[in-house]
Parts: structure tokens; sequence; C-alpha cells
């Protein structure tokens, strides 16, 4: 995905968020660190642009609820960064890349341990299949099928310099002949 395309998914959730909320009211954008935070702003300015309202957007750092820390304990804690209580609010959790379920998993953690939202929904960039929880998102920008050896990677500009979706494969590996599997999108934030 171009910067072109990545920015046609982001109005077409922002649409599909409206849609499913009957508007803008109580709705609040909860990006996960790393790309789902700048993700998040940019779902806000879509609906902004759409309902003329601000939407409260903020940040969800989950690196304490993740089932991980075992095995790589070294993980720094970001910030939680909330714009207003999430108490009766329609949460809408974002992030770049849905795979295993369990980024997720540690959001609704989190969420949980911060307060009780009346309704909380996802909404990722990327959704590579394959998951190792029940989890799915409730709006998608891409579904993108991968094998086990290809790594999904988003870039985008406020992080990166660059906006764009690739997927790359190790040199000397190939693609799965029973057809798409599980793959990592980046080992730190694995979805």
């Amino acid at each position: 995905m171009d910067a072109d395309q990545i920015a046609r998914a982001c109005a077409r959730m922002a649409h599909q968020i409206l849609e499913a909320n009957r508007g803008a009211s109580g709705l609040m954008l909860l990006g996960i660190p790393t790309r789902g935070v700048p993700l998040a702003h940019r779902l806000a300015a879509a609906i902004a642009a759409v309902e003329q309202v601000e939407i409260p957007t903020g940040s969800l750092d989950i690196t304490m609820y993740r089932d991980d820390l075992r095995s790589q304990p070294t993980r720094a804690v970001g910030p939680t960064h909330l714009p207003s209580s999430v108490d009766d609010a329609v949460v809408v959790l974002v992030d770049d890349v849905l795979y295993s379920g369990r980024t997720v998993r540690a959001a609704l953690d989190a969420l949980g341990d911060i307060g009780r939202p009346r309704a909380v929904r996802l909404a990722v960039l990327v959704d590579r299949g394959h998951r190792q929880l029940p989890i799915r998102a409730d709006h998608v920008g891409k579904n993108l099928p991968t094998a086990a050896s290809e790594r999904v990677g988003v870039k985008l500009t406020e992080i990166d310099g660059v906006t764009e979706v690739t997927i790359s494969r190790p040199a000397g590996t190939t693609t799965d002949p029973l057809g798409p599997a599980r793959g990592e999108s980046d080992p730190v934030e694995e979805a």
C-alpha cells in the first residue's frame, strides 16, 4: 500500500466507525503504540472532516499487560494518554497490524484496569489473519494474507518519514504451497 491507498483506507474506516456508532457522539480513539497512535490521529482527522467535531484521541500503553514479558523483559514502558475518562465511552482501539491477537488482548486488559467503556471496537490498518486468540477487527483497512516467512512492514510519515505498507520475505524462503499462514509484523509490536 502506498500513501494514497493508506489515506483511502483511513477515510473508509472513519466512515465505517461513524456508521457503526451512528455518528461521532461518545467516541474516543486510543492508539496502541507505536504506529497505532498516529493512525488514531489520522482516523480522528478523517472523522472530523465528515462530522465537523473533534474526536478525543489518545494512546494506550500495553507493555505491562503483554504475555511475552518473560521472554523479552527489557521493554520500555511508554506513556498512556487519555483525553478524558473512558467510562461510558465507545472506545475504538487502533493498531497498525492485527496478527495473533495478543496485543489486542493486552490492550483490553489495560483498558479494563482504567475504566469501563460502554463498548470497545477495534480498527486496524492491516489484518493478516490467523489468530491465536478469538479476536477480530471491526474496521479493517486491508486484509492481507501472508505466509509464515513473510513480514508486513508498516511505515508512517510521523515516525518513519514515509507512509507505506510492504511485505518482505527473508532471502532463501518460499511461500507456503498450502496457502497463507502466520507471519510476524514486528517482533516488538506483534499484534
